[in-house]
């Protein structure tokens, strides 16, 4: 049933485009069709993907799937790394099996295998088809040319940088407003390997998470190209039809050899992932701790995390949290801003019932699903250096506002999210 709380989180739709277009560099051409036909879609995926019975149990087999697939990795992380990986054999009694759970053990292993299987996947041309078909559906609803809505695809389910990737050819001829969107849905999705990570840290407090977190990467690509469309608008006279060979950016001689430079390249996302986690929070640390020397404030002293509950209390309450859990849930939207998604995500599966209820959980679970931090500005500008080194400069003017819309086009897919009943998600 829709309840007033639903109509609270109109304000964060409204808020987050009215605060585009008053960014807009050129607020005269706003995208009214396009506006209103991203919010309908993605309410519409949300409806129909939760609440038709034979989607709902096609969700429920992703989150099986991911749960099988947790299993068979923690098979081969114990075989390499035996009792320190978890499980029942261990050579000291437990009383405290929670603290089993070790991010590097649990996590990164999984990104290792996901990246593995995708490279397979797209030597089997399966991947390859399902990219291709988002391509056309973002072609035709969207209105964006075939080399963008083809990398705009790809970025859903292969990340920010190695979306483009697939359209390296076409970078440099495609226009300011184009570049601009495939950065800033690069920073509003997350890959497919992450997606199972977030859903391995998130099972135990959120039923069914791999469906809410697939389900957030994919409503909020539309999100993301409307939010770039009225802060770059298109230039039509720069964009003309565009025909394109999709081509294989990635070519594999077997399927042995997709496994292995798979896997090559999902130890450098791990090790990413690892080193950007261990860098941020040491730094947040040494921040606490200057903090720390500050007088109490309430009570309690002083921290990032604090300070960043009370800047961001009320984007978190126009989202349709209450105001009572809109600290704890601002402070969730800005450690995923400051540090990453992975902190945050981290951050909300500790988080007690007591403090954030069930629904608010579901919010923030959309609100936090997106690669916009600060870390991924340098990744950003690393990544198109190489793929477009002559638009490095151009590339440079734009992330940061790219990084601005990404984190706003979550939160207006976590706003849609609490536009619609609850009931809709078993609550």
């Amino acid at each position: 049933m829709f309840e007033l709380q639903n109509a609270q989180s109109l304000v964060g739709i409204a808020f987050v485009i009215g605060l585009c277009w008053v960014l807009s560099e050129a607020r005269g051409r706003f995208p009214w069709k396009l506006a209103i036909g991203a919010i309908v879609v993605q309410a519409a995926m949300v409806g129909l993907l939760f609440g038709l019975p034979a989607s709902r149990g096609a969700l429920l087999g992703v989150g099986q799937a991911v749960d099988g697939l947790s299993a068979s990795t923690q098979a081969g992380v114990r075989f390499v790394f035996g009792f320190l990986a978890g499980g029942d054999a261990q050579p000291f009694t437990v009383t405290d099996p929670g603290s089993l759970f070790v991010f590097a053990f649990r996590v990164l292993p999984v990104i290792l295998v996901i990246c593995a299987l995708s490279a397979l996947l797209w030597h089997w041309r399966i991947l390859r088809w399902i990219t291709q078909l988002f391509g056309i559906l973002f072609e035709r609803t969207m209105g964006l040319r075939g080399a963008p809505a083809l990398a705009t695809a790809a970025t859903v389910f292969m990340g920010q940088v190695e979306g483009p990737i697939f359209i390296r050819s076409y970078l440099a001829t495609l226009s300011r407003s184009e570049l601009f969107m495939l950065i800033a849905v690069g920073m509003s999705c997350v890959s497919g390997s992450t997606m199972v990570a977030y859903a391995t840290i998130l099972k135990s407090v959120l039923p069914n998470a791999a469906a809410h977190v697939l389900t957030a990467s994919l409503i909020s690509a539309p999100a993301g190209i409307l939010l770039a469309r009225i802060l770059v608008p298109r230039d039509p006279d720069a964009e003309k039809p565009q025909a394109m060979d999709p081509g294989a950016a990635k070519v594999y001689e077997s399927s042995i050899d997709a496994l292995i430079k798979g896997t090559g390249d999902g130890l450098q996302i791990v090790l990413n992932v690892a080193a950007t986690l261990i860098v941020f929070v040491s730094l947040i640390a040494m921040v606490d701790g200057l903090l720390a020397l500050a007088p109490n404030l309430g009570g309690a002293p002083m921290s990032v995390e604090r300070g960043l509950g009370v800047i961001f209390a009320p984007l978190a309450w126009a989202l349709g949290v209450t105001w009572k859990e809109a600290p704890a849930a601002g402070s969730l939207l800005g450690v995923k801003l400051v540090l990453t998604e992975f902190t945050a995500f981290i951050d909300l599966s500790k988080m007690p019932a007591a403090v954030i209820s069930d629904r608010t959980r579901v919010i923030m679970t959309y609100a936090l699903c997106g690669f916009a931090n600060i870390a991924s500005v340098g990744i950003n500008v690393a990544g198109y250096s190489v793929l477009v080194p002559e638009r490095r400069k151009e590339v440079m003017g734009m992330v940061w506002k790219a990084m601005m819309a990404g984190f706003l086009a979550t939160c207006m897919t976590a706003s849609v999210v609490g536009l619609l009943p609850a009931s809709l998600f078993g609550q």
